[in-house]
């Protein structure tokens, strides 16, 4: 599966714990990050600086959902079960 064109909801939804560029704490989970684009596409995918975790998180129908609000849901329901 790809990526839904324009969805970002991977670069919303989660926190990130890992240093991003423009952001060297990490981000909060539902905080926009700031590689992602006005068009929601990731300014540094493919780069060695993007998150390790970032790049580990591949698009599943699970995740993704039929729409960009289902895939934010899902992400936001994952990141409360896994809240520490």
């Amino acid at each position: 599966m790809q990526c839904r064109a324009g969805c970002g909801a991977c670069c919303i939804a989660p926190s990130i714990s890992s240093p991003i560029p423009g952001m060297p704490n990490g981000k909060a989970a539902g905080v926009r990050c700031v590689q992602l684009s006005a068009t929601n596409l990731c300014a540094i995918f493919g780069e060695p600086e993007r998150p390790a975790c970032c790049s580990g998180l591949k698009p599943a129908d699970e995740m993704c959902g039929a729409s960009r609000i289902d895939a934010l849901l899902w992400l936001a329901k994952l990141e409360a079960a896994t809240k520490p």
